[in-house]
């Protein structure tokens, strides 16, 4: 599938996206893909984060192709199966481990925890880090055994943001290009 025959939605995790991060990155390579913004990025809720992106996604012309990073996938698998219809596919990078506990001091996971374990309804893949300090390797390894995507290691990239260096991040770019030609 063709990137300009879909509608990209960008989906950011927790706290603000810096300037220079892949995703903003992203939205300016790419015409069709925006960025979902949520209302409130550190005290998150749920629903709220939910019914942003199911809006998101109802005013899409073009099949929809997810693109998530930490919170963000948390998010998508929260939503999955009120999005089925019109998601053609989910490209999760970086998935954070809110059923840990401490894992943001100023933020307990609300109720986005616990994470889900059920099976995604459409097409995804999933990239993780080795040396994420917000979720273990094998636990991104089970997310994505459970949500059944396919699976890439970046090796010890971070939490692959601007903070681990991944500003750029071309390598990203190719994997979510191979991805996209993947899709039907």
């Amino acid at each position: 599938m063709k990137i300009s025959e879909t509608d990209i939605l960008l989906v950011p995790g927790y706290g603000q996206i810096l300037p220079g991060h892949w995703l903003l990155r992203w939205r300016d390579k790419m015409p069709t893909a925006r960025v979902v913004k949520q209302a409130e990025l550190h005290q998150p809720e749920r629903n709220d984060w939910l019914d942003t992106l199911v809006a998101e996604v109802e005013a899409c012309d073009k099949p929809v192709v997810l693109v998530a990073h930490s919170l963000g996938c948390i998010l998508v698998a929260h939503g999955a199966h009120a999005l089925r219809d019109k998601i053609h596919g989910a490209y999760l990078v970086a998935p954070s481990d809110w059923d840990r506990d401490g894992l943001v001091p100023e933020f307990d996971g609300g109720d986005f925890k616990p994470v889900p374990l059920q099976p995604l309804p459409f097409q995804a893949h999933l990239v993780a880090s080795r040396n994420d300090p917000y979720c273990v390797y094998e636990r991104a390894q089970a997310f994505s055994k459970a949500w059944g995507t396919t699976f890439q290691d970046a090796g010890e990239a971070g939490h692959i943001n601007v903070e681990s260096g991944h500003g750029p991040w071309p390598e990203g770019l190719m994997s979510f290009a191979h991805f996209m030609k993947r899709l039907d």
